[in-house]
């Protein structure tokens, strides 16, 4: 036989294997218990920062001058990188 006829029968016989690995694939039925993930459950809680969040974003672009979203946005910043709010730094300079 000749190295390009070769060539083309397993051409053919690799296509024919991914094509049946392909049906058997999707013919499989999918096992619900398999599903390592773990369900989103929201996670409620009274924190008022949220709310202030929830009310500036109703704001739209009105929020970056109103003066009690950018105190909730600078609250916000001060909890994600660790620092005391500058409110109690101050209470504690004065004693």
């Amino acid at each position: 036989m000749d190295g390009k006829v070769l060539m083309r029968i397993a051409a053919i016989v690799f296509v024919a294997f991914a094509i049946t690995a392909t049906a058997v694939d999707m013919t499989r039925t999918k096992d619900p218990t398999r599903n390592v993930s773990a369900p989103m459950v929201p996670h409620v809680t009274d924190d008022p920062l949220r709310e202030g969040h929830r009310r500036c974003q109703r704001m739209g672009e009105a929020a970056a001058r109103d003066p009690e979203c950018l105190r909730v946005w600078a609250a916000t910043r001060d909890r994600f990188l660790g620092r005391i709010p500058s409110s109690v730094s101050r209470s504690n300079e004065e004693r």
